[in-house]
């Protein structure tokens, strides 16, 4: 039991990301421009900018003790590292560093001292790393050295103050208590308690003062350590040449994608199959490749070993089996608006394709603007139309504009080649055109109509009623979602059903460049590249086709009616 093929879900996410990756790959330009800026920019930092050097100290903190050595006693006792930070890089420190480094030679502002510094705090340690960023080796490690100790003698310095300033107001306490006790001991001839009493409470109060001031002075106020004395750098600071080229790359790259996104969200152009199918509501029913070979010519069917021809074939074997075409075999071709030259081409190789498979097909010219079919295909040659194809006598466009088109080793097909018409409008709604479209009912009959770009001019509007299938040959980048919008609700209202939508790589630069070169006839247009004649004896032949009368009796692949109401195929008999 064959599994039926599931339809991708428009909100597949993997998808979704893989098709938008995708569609901004389309920018290489872009992303190649932010790549360039990044190295560029990355280049001019690691050139242009000075080697600087960065030496580094660190000061362990500690706090003024009695006895450092006794049980229980903390070292982080009454330090709030945070504000020891904050003090290493104040102005007061920048002074004394300033100060001291003037004495050695190397004058600098206190501001501009500063500015080079950089002090950290390791977590959980009471340690301040210094570090200092300086032009050269030598000016780095003395001026991180003098700022560290700079921090450290502040730190004295304010320790020492406090210290002085306890040791004051404990003096201003004992002075009064001991002119009172000088005074009671004046008093002491009496025998009174009272004054006994009082005297050796203030021989007490004085005693705890005077200790209190012996403790003081007894305080270690060594404000820290220098743990880690600065050297001279080796080697400068900051990314090297190697390391800022690579950064500079992943920051041109992500400033290439963010154009690159933004150049895809105003992009009025379709960005992806899936925005196509979706837009034009048609499936997509073929890709055609680019082949070099096929420069300067129309038709792909007849030649060996062909990928483009592969691929109009299996386009055409889809339309065949298509339900909405086989009921009435009848099909337009049209390109949305600019120029007509892939559209054209996909008119002739669907033909070619559908003689192939030995159908009796007439290619219409409907494009009376600029008509080129007759000349493109090299091996037109005038003749009587096949018997089915029958209608008016008229000598007038399009009776007298019939011929038959031979591709080599395929089959033949009919073609009415355009004409220019003063009054196109009405020359494609006549009644001959009429008949000739309505040839397509007939058994085994294809009718292909190719008519100018559909949002240039109304032509194909004109013939929508007539021919209900539609195929846009587009260029994906070359087509905007409006236009396809468009078209659908224009097609839609006409009464006719768009059968889906062939894409073309469009002319590469090679191609570009030889159209560009091409000499030109009298009209301005370029004279295609002729195919081979055809071999002598072939239906293609002129004298052939004056002796049978009818060129598609002596087609191969091609079945014809007997006259007993059985079908022969001319295949067999070559």
């Amino acid at each position: 039991m064959t599994e039926p093929i599931r339809a991708l879900d428009e909100q597949d996410e993997p998808a979704l990301l893989r098709d938008q990756f995708r569609q901004l790959l389309r920018y290489r330009t872009l992303l190649v421009t932010g790549v360039l800026l990044g190295l560029l920019g990355s280049g001019w930092l690691a050139l242009s900018g000075e080697d600087t050097y960065a030496a580094t100290g660190e000061v362990s903190v500690r706090s003024a003790t009695s006895d450092p050595f006794a049980a229980g006693a903390s070292a982080d006792k009454g330090i709030n590292i945070g504000s020891e930070r904050q003090t290493a890089v104040s102005d007061a420190v920048g002074t004394i560093a300033a100060g001291a480094l003037a004495k050695q030679g190397d004058t600098v502002e206190v501001g501009a001292l500063l500015s080079g510094l950089q002090v950290t705090n390791p977590p959980n340690t009471l340690v301040l790393k210094f570090a200092y960023t300086g032009r050269t080796p030598e000016q780095a490690r003395a001026r991180a050295e003098a700022l560290a100790e700079a921090y450290l003698e502040i730190r004295r310095e304010r320790t020492e103050d406090s210290i002085d300033n306890m040791v004051d107001g404990y003096r201003a306490q004992l002075k009064p208590l001991t002119e009172q006790r000088d005074r009671l001991a004046e008093q002491e001839t009496g025998t009174g308690d009272d004054v006994s009493s009082a005297r050796a409470n203030l021989i007490v109060a004085i005693s705890a003062l005077n200790q209190k001031v012996s403790e003081l002075r007894a305080l270690d106020t060594t404000p820290g350590y220098l743990n880690k004395k600065p050297v001279a750098p080796q080697h400068p600071t900051g990314a090297g040449l190697p390391l800022l080229l690579g950064l500079g790359g992943v920051v041109g790259l992500a400033l290439g994608l963010l154009m690159s996104w933004v150049r895809l969200v105003f992009d009025p152009a379709v960005r992806s199959t899936r925005e196509l199918v979706r837009s034009l509501g048609a499936p997509l029913l073929g890709t055609l490749p680019r082949e070099r070979a096929t420069a300067g010519t129309l038709l792909a069917i007849g030649r060996p070993g062909s990928r483009l021809a592969e691929e109009y074939r299996a386009v055409a074997f889809r339309l065949a089996y298509d339900p909405s075409f086989a009921e009435r075999r009848r099909l337009l071709v049209t390109a949305p608006r600019g120029d007509n030259d892939m559209a054209r081409a996909a008119a002739a190789n669907l033909a070619a394709a559908f003689a192939e498979m030995g159908r009796d097909v007439l290619l219409v010219e409907a494009d009376l603007r600029t008509p080129s079919l007759a000349d493109d295909l090299g091996a037109a040659h005038p003749g009587r139309s096949p018997r089915w194809a029958t209608g008016s006598q008229d000598r007038g466009w399009p009776s007298d504009s019939r011929a038959n088109v031979d591709v080599p080793g395929s089959g033949a097909f009919t073609l009415v080649a355009g004409r220019r018409t003063d009054n196109v409008p009405r020359a494609l709604t006549s009644a001959p055109v009429s008949r000739i479209i309505a040839e397509g009912g007939r058994p085994g009959a294809v009718v292909i109509v190719l008519a100018p770009p559909v949002l240039s001019y109304a032509d194909a509007v004109a013939l929508v009623d007539r021919v209900e299938g539609v195929v846009i040959v587009c260029q994906p980048r070359e087509v905007h979602r409006s236009d396809l919008e468009r078209i659908r609700e224009i097609i839609g209202a006409a009464g006719g059903s768009v059968l889906g939508t062939l894409l073309h790589p469009g002319h590469g630069r090679l191609d570009r460049r030889a159209r560009r070169n091409a000499p030109r006839d009298g009209r301005g247009r370029q004279p295609a590249t002729r195919e081979p004649a055809a071999p002598r004896g072939r239906y293609g032949d002129p004298e052939v086709a004056g002796r049978t009368g009818d060129p598609a009796e002596t087609l191969g692949l091609r079945t014809v009616d007997d006259g007993r109401g059985g079908r022969n195929s001319a295949a067999g008999h070559r």
